[in-house]
C-alpha cells in the first residue's frame, strides 16, 4: 500500500476544467508511480458585511462627506446564506472538475483567515505541498500582502501559485513558481 500525497489546494473561486486538469498534471509523475495524491481544498467564504459595505461605498463613492450608512443586521443574514450558497455550489463545483480530471478530493468551505485556515488544514493533513489557485491581484502581491506570500511565511511546505483561466505557458512570466520550505 503506497503513502498519500496530501495536497491543499486553497481556491479564490470555483476551478474550471481547464484548472483542475492543470493542478493534476503536477502531480502526473507520482500517480505515474502509484502514488496515491489526495487533494483538500480550502474555498473561503466571502465576508458578508463587507461585501454590502464595499457595494454602499461604490454607490456613494461620489459624495466625499456623506455620512456612514449603518448595515442593516437582517440585511448582512441574507446576504450571509447567499454567499453560503454561492460558496458551497462553487466548493461542489471545483470537487466536480477535480473528480472529472482523474483526481481524488474532498474540501471544505471555510470562515476563516484564509491563510489561517491553509496552515491548520495542513497541520491536519500532513500535507506535502499548498497550492494557492487565484485571480492576478497585481497591488496585493508587489507589497507581498497576497495569499501566497503569506503562506511562504507560515507553512513549512512548498508552496505554488496558479492563476485561474491561465495555462503554464501563459502564466511563465509572472514570477511565480514553488518556493521551498
Amino acid at each position: 500500500m503506497s503513502e498519500t500525497y496530501d495536497v491543499v489546494l486553497l481556491v479564490e473561486e470555483a476551478l474550471s476544467a481547464a484548472d483542475a486538469a492543470q493542478v493534476r498534471s503536477l502531480h502526473e509523475e507520482l500517480v505515474a508511480e502509484h502514488q496515491d495524491v489526495r487533494y483538500h481544498v480550502l474555498l473561503p467564504l466571502e465576508d458578508a458585511a463587507a461585501r454590502i459595505e464595499a457595494a454602499m461605498g461604490s454607490i456613494s463613492a461620489d459624495t466625499l462627506a456623506s455620512p456612514r450608512i449603518p448595515v442593516d443586521p437582517e440585511t448582512v443574514e441574507v446576504v450571509r446564506e447567499e454567499t453560503e450558497r454561492n460558496s458551497a455550489h462553487d466548493l461542489q463545483a471545483t470537487l466536480d472538475a477535480l473528480t472529472s480530471a482523474g483526481a481524488t478530493a474532498d474540501g471544505k468551505v471555510v470562515d476563516d483567515d484564509p491563510i489561517d485556515a491553509l496552515a491548520g488544514e495542513v497541520a491536519a493533513v500532513d500535507g506535502r505541498e499548498a497550492i494557492i489557485v487565484t485571480r492576478s491581484h497585481v497591488v496585493s502581491e508587489f507589497f507581498h500582502l497576497d495569499w501566497t506570500s503569506r503562506a511562504r511565511r507560515r507553512i513549512g511546505v512548498p508552496v505554488l501559485h496558479l492563476l485561474e483561466h491561465e495555462n503554464f505557458d501563459e502564466q511563465a512570466g509572472s514570477g511565480e513558481g514553488v518556493t521551498g520550505a
